[in-house]
Parts: C-alpha cells; structure tokens; sequence
C-alpha cells in the first residue's frame, strides 16, 4: 500500500484490533505457562516462529541480510528480546495480567527518556514530560499496591525489566546498522538468536513441560502464528503505511484491553489502585506519543 501522511479510518480500525490482539496475548500467555515452563515457551516459540517468517520472506522475494556488519547489532537485538520474553512469561507466571500489563505497557516511557540522550531528533518538549510523569505515576502506583504479597512484586519487577529491555530493542535498531535492513530481517534475528540462547537453557533455569494440555499448545500455536510472526510482520507493514507517531499513539489501547481482558476471562479482581495507575499511564502513553 501507498505510505500515507496522516491516520485514516481504516488504520485505526487495523491499529485497534492490534492493540486488542495484544492484549489477548497476555491472557493467553498467562494459560500457556501453566503447560510450559517460561523460559522453554519463550524458546519454542522463536523456535518455531523462524519457520514461519522464513515462508514469508521467501515468498516475497526476500533474502535474510547477514552481512558481518550486522552481527554484532543482530546479536544484541537478539539478546535483548530474549531476556525481555523472559522477564513477560515469568512475570505473568507469578502474577496478575491486569498488573504485568500496566507495567510492561510502560515501554514508551523509557524508550522516550533513553531517546532524549542518544538520539538528537527525538528530544522532550513539554507535552512528552507531562506524558512521562503521568506514566511513571501510574506505574509506581501499581508498584506500590502490595495487595498480592511477595509473588506480585516479584512479577512488577520482572514486568518493569520487561519494558526496559523492550524499549532496547528499537533503540538499538535505530542506533546500527540493522535500521538500514528490511524488517523481516531485523525479526529474525530475534527470533534465531532467542532460539539458540533459550532452549538450550530451558532445562537449566526451570521445568520445560508442566503436563500441558490441549489448551496449552492452543496457546502455544497462538503464540508462534498469531504473535511472534505474523503479529509483528503486521505492525512493521502499519508502520510502513502510517506515521510511526500516530501508530504508536494507539499503544495506550494494550494495557487497557489487557486488564479488562485479565477481569472478564481470567475473574482477576482489579482493585481501586489498578484502576488509578491503569488511567495515569494511558493518559502518559497518549502524551509521550503526541507530535
């Protein structure tokens, strides 16, 4: 499609089921550890993700870039997606979707600071720091809600190292020489890299298999197809067509679908502090997101 100056109807329509299909994926996520130990789903589905994105990619005419000047960065991308899946599977191995959600949702608000230092054309003005203080609000108000005891802290904090290493990645890409390569290869190098780090580690640092069921490889199949492939080749052709900016503009859309998900399907009780951190990050995400 031809790129585009503004966001039309049909694009937010598309960027609206996006940001719902993510925040189905951390219900289904939330399932899928119960079959799955977090580190092996995390390496399974890279795993089997790389087959997915390698039909695509041949069948438009496309050939991986592995030029030696994209190792290093292909590497560090590929890291930093590993750990930041291992941080999201954990996190919501432990504790509530609602929570995870709000917190890992928070990446804008990093990658915004970190941007401000490393890249001249990304710098604060006055909206973005209004943005940035209401969603660092929101997120030390979800901190702060201990109502879960020990295995709720230890999922915020996973889910907040979650966001911090999500928002390496773009940094990263934008900083090397992958920014020069089609998405595609930028994915694949994620995905292969997180394949040979994780599965070899799954046994190592948990159990692999939990006694899954039917509904476990359902939401492992889910993962692979719907999210880790397909999920993310959809997001990079949207940002093909629309302004990055207005694209990311709808990111405030995930972490408020994903807590009214994590209550209507999972029965997770939201209580009042949720609610009060859920809306200062949207409202931060909208800001931090504003031309």
């Amino acid at each position: 499609m031809a790129r585009k100056e503004h966001m039309d109807g049909i694009g937010a329509i598309w960027l609206t089921l996006f940001a719902l299909l993510l925040a189905f994926n951390q219900v289904v996520i939330k399932v899928t550890v119960g079959g799955f130990g977090p580190v092996f789903a995390v390496g399974m589905r890279s795993f089997f993700a790389i087959g997915v994105v390698a039909i695509w990619m041949a069948l438009r005419g496309q050939r991986m870039n592995v030029s030696r000047r994209m190792w290093g960065p292909g590497l560090l991308v590929g890291a930093l997606f590993s750990f930041e899946f291992i941080a999201l599977f954990s996190a919501l191995d432990v504790a509530d979707v609602a929570r995870v959600s709000i917190i890992f949702y928070s990446m804008p608000v990093w990658l915004a600071l970190a941007s401000h230092v490393l890249l001249p054309g990304e710098r604060l003005n006055q909206t973005r720091i209004m943005g940035l203080a209401f969603a660092m609000t929101g997120v030390v108000v979800a901190l702060s809600d201990r109502a879960g005891g020990e295995a709720r802290l230890l999922g915020d904090v996973l889910a907040l190292c979650g966001a911090i290493l999500w928002a390496g990645i773009p940094l990263t890409v934008r900083l090397t020489a992958l920014s020069e390569t089609r998405p595609e290869t930028q994915l694949m190098y994620q995905l292969v890299v997180s394949a040979l780090i994780l599965l070899p580690l799954a046994p190592v640092l948990g159990a692999t298999f939990r006694d899954p069921e039917l509904i476990h490889w359902a939401g492992m199949v889910f993962q692979v197809v719907g999210i880790a492939s397909l999920g993310f080749l959809a997001w990079f052709v949207l940002l093909t067509i629309y302004p990055a900016a207005s694209v990311a503009s709808f990111s405030f859309l995930s972490p408020v679908l994903s807590v009214i998900l994590g209550w209507w399907l999972l029965g997770e009780t939201i209580g009042p502090a949720i609610w009060l951190a859920l809306g200062l990050v949207a409202v931060g995400l909208v800001l931090i997101n504003r031309r």
